[in-house]
């Protein structure tokens, strides 16, 4: 019997175990992988999730390494036309946007935990719920042969997963577009300003942001057909792909930054979201299961809110988690199923609004030449953007 079992080792799994673990429970947390998913280059981290893992004791750990990109640049590709935009949330507060190495961020998550917390090698094949002494307990059989009974089920599994599918959440929808991305490395130094660059044109976005001054994190975002690549994820395909076709008339600078890419980094994905009234609307929790992370809110990259909405959860997730505790420290399963519900109300309206901030975004950078469509662009980055940047200036509040 275990207290809580979370499902997948991901941002979300990890800081959810971490959370926990401030709390005063332990949770074992079950990864289909042989070892860290360490896939993914980089991504922003903005002042929201600097706050929660200022919360969760170890923002420090990261803050050390990596400094704010306190502003950057949009530039029209057909017009050449180029905005600023600034990112400081409060000067020297440390919870500026910043890049991290997505493999860093894991690690440190990991490092917080006690041994043996991550069970590696651990497929979930099915999930049910049965009373057991009057209470709500969750049986999970595992690829092995293993049977695991938990209080608790908290899936973390990611866009395709199995526990929302459990639930009975709507599948995420492809977005019609597709991401290419990668981490240049360049040993004697890149050279470059800490700011963030963007270009924008018809149907495509790209853009860049160094890590330290060693490394940079590169993107291109555009249309695709919904079946996947023809490069099939080959990496020499992809930077070919880029370089030679869809970049080929983008900046030199662009250019160099992908032809110095670590080819391990370079993956190609196509971008899911779920439709934001299926967060609002939907079993995001039944009984004593419930979601977190891109298991509940798969949204496209267009305001970097996934690793960040991940992080907050974790946090509001442990809080509420803690309210079903009793004086022992063991979680009441009478309980624990008002506490769950408490969470998804407290997530809904939010992650559902960033869905369909972030979605519009997209629409907005790369849909269209039109005079219009330009005009609206201008006004986004003006006014628009303002609003959506102040949304990463949220708190999530505390653990206990």
């Amino acid at each position: 019997m275990e207290e809580v079992v979370i499902v997948g080792a991901g941002i979300a799994g990890l800081a959810m175990a971490v959370a926990l673990k401030k709390v005063g429970v332990r949770a074992l947390v079950l990864e289909r992988a042989e070892g860290l998913r360490a896939t993914g280059a980089a991504l922003g981290l903005s002042p929201n999730a600097w706050q929660a893992l200022a919360v969760l004791g170890f923002s420090n750990k990261l803050t050390s390494i990596y400094k704010p990109l306190s502003k950057g640049y949009v530039t029209d590709m057909k017009t050449k036309a180029i905005q600023e935009v600034r990112y400081d949330a409060s000067k020297g507060s440390g919870d500026e946007l910043r890049a991290v190495h997505r493999k860093v961020l894991l690690e440190v998550l990991a490092d917080e935990l006690p041994p043996n917390t991550i069970r590696f090698s651990s497929k979930l094949t099915s999930i049910e719920t049965q009373v057991e002494q009057g209470s709500s307990i969750c049986i999970l059989a595992l690829e092995d042969g293993t049977v695991i009974k938990s209080k608790v089920v908290i899936g973390c599994d990611g866009v395709h997963s199995r526990i929302a599918c459990w639930l009975g959440l709507s599948s995420p929808v492809d977005s019609g577009r597709a991401a290419i991305r990668g981490l240049a490395v360049y040993p004697e130094g890149h050279g470059l300003n800490h700011e963030f660059q963007q270009f924008v044109d018809v149907s495509q976005k790209a853009g860049f942001m160094p890590l330290n001054s060693k490394d940079v994190y590169w993107f291109f975002l555009y249309k695709a057909p919904p079946k996947g690549a023809d490069t099939g994820g080959d990496p020499n395909l992809l930077l070919r792909e880029v370089a030679g076709h869809l970049a080929k008339d983008y900046p030199p600078l662009y250019l160099d930054i992908v032809g110095h890419s670590d080819l391990s980094t370079v993956t190609w994905a196509p971008l899911m979201f779920r439709y934001p009234w299926d967060v609002i609307l939907g079993n995001l929790t039944r009984a004593n299961i419930t979601v977190a992370g891109d298991a509940m809110h798969p949204m496209t990259p267009d305001l970097g809110q996934g690793a960040c909405l991940a992080l907050e959860d974790a946090v509001v997730l442990g809080r509420h988690i803690r309210s079903s505790m009793s004086k022992r420290g063991e979680i009441e399963t009478r309980r624990i199923g008002s506490a769950l519900e408490s969470y998804t109300r407290e997530r809904r309206w939010r992650t559902a609004a960033l869905i369909t901030a972030s979605f519009f975004s997209g629409w907005v950078q790369q849909d269209g030449s039109n005079w219009w469509m330009r005009f609206l662009r201008h006004v986004f980055y003006k006014f628009v953007m303002v609003r959506a940047v102040s949304a990463t200036r949220y708190d999530c509040g505390k653990l206990c």
